[in-house]
């Protein structure tokens, strides 16, 4: 396991050739010179523990499990998968459920959930996330921008800063739950929830993927970097794993597996292989219309394969 870089290494100020806050050579290398931080970073004050560290810790210690999903690739679904694995776990009423996406720049988890013109307010606890039922609370940068068509165009720094936020200052409660929606790749919000979470502990993370070699390359990548920070991988899923027609309900490939698919690079690279997804037209209106497509359509195939997925998860949880 490689050492975590501190999200907040380079500052959004810093010259193009910084060595990193918390480098030895931090404030004292030639690409220091003229930076406005070279003194505090000389003076070893970027050393010091995260002073936010503490109170991550303190709210996430009634969290019972942490779970990431992530993908490589954008644009596999893997925040309708979030959303379809916190309905699960929230159809039981006695299981307190959280969601915190934390895809800053694309956040979509409020209109998958139809809450998208919902508010975030704040009170002597912090913050208060947005309920979808009584047992299900979700937390977005979506919740906080004037219009759905605003841009958020923020380097790293502001990014980790809202992420700490969303885990220090959000009155999650106890929670059974926490399932954290992140972006694709392996960049500042990865690092930073990885960072973050280092003392109260990260559960396991879920990869997504489709069947097309396109979608695998940077599922390896994903796959690497978890084994480099110290991520369980729970499992990976081949979401659009062939269509089924609404009507006959027979299924047809649409994203041919050239190179096997995500069972054989799960095979490959020795993880457990949770299951493959259809792809279903439904679940993009269920999506849409914010609704959940497990309680809408229970005769599908796609419900069939979330559940029997979810279910998987639970038991190598140990739940």
């Amino acid at each position: 396991m490689v050492a975590v870089p501190d999200p907040k290494s380079i500052p959004s100020n810093a010259p193009e050739h910084c060595p990193g806050t918390e480098s030895e050579q931090a404030g004292k290398s030639d690409a220091c010179a003229g930076c406005d931080n070279k003194e505090i970073c000389a003076s070893g004050a970027t050393k010091l523990p995260d002073p936010s560290l503490p109170f991550i810790k303190e709210r996430m210690a009634s969290v019972k499990r942490k779970i990431l999903v992530l993908s490589g690739k954008g644009g596999v679904g893997k925040s309708t998968f979030t959303a379809q694995l916190g309905w699960a776990f929230a159809a039981d009423e006695d299981t307190q459920t959280g969601i915190m996406d934390v895809d800053i720049c694309g956040p979509s988890i409020p209109t998958i959930f139809g809450i998208a013109n919902e508010q975030v307010h704040s009170s002597s606890s912090g913050w208060s996330p947005v309920y979808v039922q009584d047992n299900m609370a979700v937390m977005s940068v979506g919740f906080m921008l004037p219009t759905s068509r605003d841009a958020v165009m923020w380097r790293g720094p502001k990014k980790n800063g809202l992420i700490s936020q969303f885990l220090k200052d959000v009155d999650w409660g106890d929670l059974d739950y926490l399932l954290i929606d992140t972006p694709p790749g392996t960049s500042d919000e990865h690092l930073s929830i990885v960072q973050y979470l280092k003392e109260s502990g990260i559960d396991g993370a879920v990869l997504i993927t489709t069947p097309q070699e396109v979608a695998l390359q940077d599922v390896r990548r994903e796959i690497d970097f978890c084994r480099k920070v110290g991520i369980r991988i729970l499992g990976l899923v081949e979401n659009m794993s062939g269509f089924v027609c609404p009507k006959c309900k027979n299924e047809s490939q649409i994203f041919k597996p050239s190179t096997g698919g995500g069972k054989n690079l799960a095979k490959e690279t020795n993880i457990e292989f949770l299951g493959a997804v259809p792809l279903d037209p439904r679940i993009g209106m269920s999506a849409d219309y914010g609704v959940s497509f497990l309680d809408e359509y229970p005769d599908s195939p796609a419900t069939t394969a979330y559940l029997d997925i979810i279910d998987k998860i639970k038991n190598i949880l140990g739940d």
